[in-house]
């Protein structure tokens, strides 16, 4: 459960550090999102969510 926390952690962390450093990137990108269609973010999502997955599996192993 530990390991859980510590990765929700750096989740904060990392989405910190990139409104810290580069903001108008930042900025940009939620307005584009704001144009796309849902079913397509959905699409974005769930590639990134097995992505994610995956590297975990491997990582882990």
């Amino acid at each position: 459960m530990s390991d859980l926390w510590a990765a929700l952690c750096l989740v904060f962390v990392i989405e910190g550090l990139i409104l810290f450093a580069i903001p108008g990137f930042w900025k940009r990108n939620a307005e584009q999102m704001l144009t796309m269609p849902t079913t397509t973010l959905r699409r974005i999502g769930a590639g990134v969510l097995a992505v994610g997955l995956l590297a975990l599996y491997f990582v882990r192993g």
